[in-house]
């Protein structure tokens, strides 16, 4: 038995679905549960790592066996829905000690530590849900990508939306020509870069909070001292060491559904426009274009998707809007042929003209649960629709649009083929960067 008396089992339930309202999923259906027990070890258990931990641990089939995380004082809600799971703070020591009594790993930290400790569990075959962006450079997304295939693992970007019935219904309406094929998209959100710390310089170091492992928290990235209330546990985002801004922190939501119903997989030119920024923190708003091959779903050989965050959005005459009606604040604009989809971030989508949609039957379209698909295929042996081989294309567009970010004006030619960004020097060290010993990233051979 657990909180107020509930089965243990009905607590998860609960707990998972509570995890998923705070982002807004819908509820959701799924094909009846499947027996075997998968043993999954839980690396970063607070934040959106309770929301993953909690919503992977409602499904019958796992079991965890491990808890991780830099932070003693982090354990607290992770320990009273699953009680007896041992701790660590060191994911190497975790995946050591534990060895073969692991078989799927959640990675839920900062995004400069996704490739690490994903690319570390693979190696070893463990299975991988992983938080998005799926990394913090380009390179790191190729190398996830390859390695998940090299040792034919099933694996899941933590876009948890991309199962929603309100994105999926999206897909499915551009794929089905209810607009025609697509001229644009414009993509936006209100955040930007340095929303959340409000500055563009280190501030002061302060003490180590007790129970907190710095060393273990800053990880791959260079050393720095430690601040209240800057880096841990939330505010990491707006720091280019660590985290990836508003396009990497949203990018992989809103763009989801623009690349899985275009059916896009790499740009082909990216150039950014901002106010500038520091080598600290990511810039404030910010419009990257984002140039892709054309495919079967788009009119003409090449195809625009324009983004914006910051408080920034396309001009409202292009979705068709009626009288007094706003673009939402954040989503998509999908500019087609017969007319304009709106795409709110998460909302149903609505189809312009009015007038010429007034009758349009919706079709029905069910979400499904995020982590829960990952469960079973996992354990079918099966690929998911969100895995890194799709994950991995969609990230390294996020962070292609980071490096054009940090060279506002200046318009990038990428190579996907050969991993190239042609004639720009400084873009192209962008691609990677160094990692502390201890913390390295291997190429996949």
């Amino acid at each position: 038995m657990t909180q107020a008396g509930l089965p243990r089992r009905q607590f998860l339930t609960q707990s998972a679905i509570a995890a998923s309202a705070m982002f807004a999923m819908p509820s959701i259906v799924r094909a009846a549960t499947l027996q075997k027990e998968l043993h999954v070890a839980a690396i970063g258990v607070n934040g959106m790592g309770w929301a993953d931990l909690s919503s992977v641990g409602s499904h019958a089939s796992v079991r965890f066996v491990g808890f991780c995380d830099i932070d003693a004082a982090r354990f607290v809600t992770a320990d009273a829905a699953f009680a007896g799971v041992p701790h660590f703070a060191d994911y190497r020591q975790l995946l050591a000690d534990l060895g073969d009594k692991v078989d799927a790993v959640i990675v839920s930290t900062p995004d400069h530590m996704h490739a690490p400790i994903a690319m570390a569990a693979m190696k070893l075959g463990k299975h991988v849900y992983c938080q998005k962006p799926l990394t913090h450079t380009v390179w790191e997304s190729r190398q996830m990508r390859l390695m998940a295939e090299q040792k034919k693992l099933t694996t899941q970007m933590g876009n948890q939306i991309h199962s929603n019935a309100e994105y999926r219904l999206g897909v499915k309406l551009i794929q089905d020509g209810a607009i025609g094929k697509v001229r644009e998209v414009h993509s936006w959100v209100g955040v930007q870069g340095r929303q959340y710390c409000n500055r563009t310089d280190r501030p002061a170091d302060a003490p180590v909070p007790e129970g907190v492992d710095w060393n273990l928290w800053l990880g791959a990235a260079p050393e720095r001292p430690f601040a209240t209330g800057v880096y841990h546990p939330f505010k990491w985002r707006d720091w280019q060491d660590f985290g990836s801004g508003a396009l990497g922190d949203f990018g992989c939501h809103i763009l989801d559904p623009v690349f899985t119903a275009l059916e896009i997989r790499s740009p082909i030119s990216i150039e950014a426009q901002n106010d500038g920024t520091t080598s600290e923190v990511w810039p404030g708003p910010e419009t990257v274009t984002f140039e892709f091959p054309g495919t079967k779903h788009t009119v003409g050989s090449t195809l625009k998707i324009i983004w914006r965050d910051g408080g920034l959005k396309p001009p409202a005459e292009l979705a068709q809007l009626p009288d007094g009606a706003e673009l939402p604040g954040a989503g998509s604009l999908f500019i087609g042929e017969g007319g304009t989809m709106v795409l709110p971030h998460v909302a149903r989508p609505l189809l312009y003209p009015q007038s010429k949609f007034a009758n349009f039957a919706m079709p029905d379209v069910q979400g499904r649960n995020h982590w829960h698909d990952w469960v079973d295929a996992v354990i079918a042996g099966q690929k998911t629709t969100d895995g890194f081989e799709y994950a991995g294309p969609l990230s390294e567009t996020v962070q292609l649009g980071n490096i054009a970010a940090r060279l506002p004006g200046t318009k990038l030619e990428w190579n996907a083929d050969s991993m190239e960004i042609k004639g720009h020097d400084d873009a192209a060290a962008m691609l990677t960067k160094n990692y502390r010993s201890g913390f390295e990233v291997e190429a996949v051979g």
